[in-house]
């Protein structure tokens, strides 16, 4: 298959490292050369997309991964106990939804990371384009710091609170792999490749973030490398029959964090808003743009949340207290995105997730 992204993407390096586990061949493409054929395809330039084989087109890589396990099921990564399981995809969910803010913050808000990956991003991403250089440089450190920081939240007053985030990441992911190779067993699980999206292009190789988990946080740079190599020193699938409890300080940070995200950009969603504010562990985020793909994100948990007995969902609300959690199984928020309802990803019609399509 083709894999259309890009080296320093998030959702590339999340894909590349699942197919690298599971033995699947692939090559790297640029997908902004061929734009015309891409959205015509796939509906939108979000990186990665799949051009298979088959002829088919994939989009958006937790669906493509899902899509991959069916087709390649051995070694699996999906946990066996069902709450394990759901609290899994929980984490990947927020590895995908609310790390993106941080990873974008260190990368385009501070100056020497904005000068390498603006270098990186041209001569990958817009080869295309005859712009000068120079030129180009300007225009996606420009788009990229006003479209995915300044206009995602990140100001003088959220900038300690985004960066808070980060480091909770890297201290909570540290507490699951004091006894553990991977996050939840001794085979890599969707939460790992989840994780991998913002801890191996973003965090673990931007110079600011990377050197923060070099020095902070080695138990997961080492992790970064596990995982990316795990095709070749991970055995037969393995992972814990419980949810582990230094698996704790996770869950409290996805529920403080992620979850209070999903409800507010939900509700504002639902009364037809296109900017919404949320108070975030006690700091206040003002005109954050409504994501219709994140409305999109919370019907799915709440689907997957409904497929669990009642004994199991039981078990899910113990390991999830707080208020903030309750909107994966209260609906007084109502979430209809609108999106993929015949639930066909990753092989529908995908929609900008986050602006115009610029590589992430």
């Amino acid at each position: 298959m083709k894999v259309h992204g890009v080296s320093v993407s998030y959702f590339t390096g999340k894909l590349e490292a699942y197919l690298r586990y599971k033995g699947i061949r692939y090559d790297l493409a640029p997908p902004y050369g061929d734009q015309e054929r891409i959205r015509a395809k796939v509906g939108a330039i979000q990186v990665p997309i799949v051009e298979r084989d088959d002829g088919r087109w994939m989009s958006d890589s937790t669906p493509i991964i899902l899509q991959l396990e069916k087709e390649h099921p051995a070694p699996s990564i999906m946990p066996g106990d069902p709450v394990v399981r759901f609290l899994a995809m929980l984490i990947e969910d927020y590895a995908d939804e609310w790390l993106w803010r941080p990873a974008m913050h260190y990368r385009w808000s501070y100056e020497h990371d904005r000068e390498l990956l603006s270098r990186i991003l041209v001569d990958e991403a817009t080869q295309h384009s005859s712009l000068p250089r120079f030129v180009k440089r300007i225009i996606i450190k420009r788009r990229q710091r006003i479209g995915f920081v300044v206009n995602d939240g990140v100001r003088r007053e959220t900038r300690d609170h985004v960066e808070s985030s980060y480091l909770n990441a890297l201290r909570n992911m540290t507490a699951m792999l004091e006894e553990r190779a991977y996050l939840l067993g001794s085979t890599p699980s969707v939460a790992d490749f989840g994780l991998m999206g913002p801890m191996l292009r973003h965090f673990g190789q931007d110079p600011t973030p990377a050197e923060i988990m070099r020095n902070e946080a080695p138990t997961v740079y080492e992790w970064v490398a596990r995982v990316w190599n795990a095709s070749h020193t991970a055995g037969e699938p393995s992972f814990v029959d419980d949810f582990p409890a230094d698996g704790a300080g996770m869950l409290k940070e996805i529920a403080e964090t992620h979850l209070v995200q999903l409800a507010a950009n939900a509700e504002a969603h639902g009364r037809d808003l296109r900017h919404f504010e949320m108070n975030v562990q006690g700091t206040q985020y003002r005109r954050l743009p409504v994501s219709v793909y994140r409305v999109y994100c919370l019907e799915r948990l709440r689907e997957a949340f409904g497929t669990l007995s009642a004994e199991q969902q039981k078990d899910v609300r113990a390991l999830l207290p707080g208020q903030e959690a309750e909107i994966l199984w209260q609906e007084s928020i109502p979430a209809h995105s609108g999106y993929d309802e015949a639930r066909e990803a990753p092989f529908n019609k995908a929609i900008n997730v986050y602006g115009d399509g610029v590589p992430k």
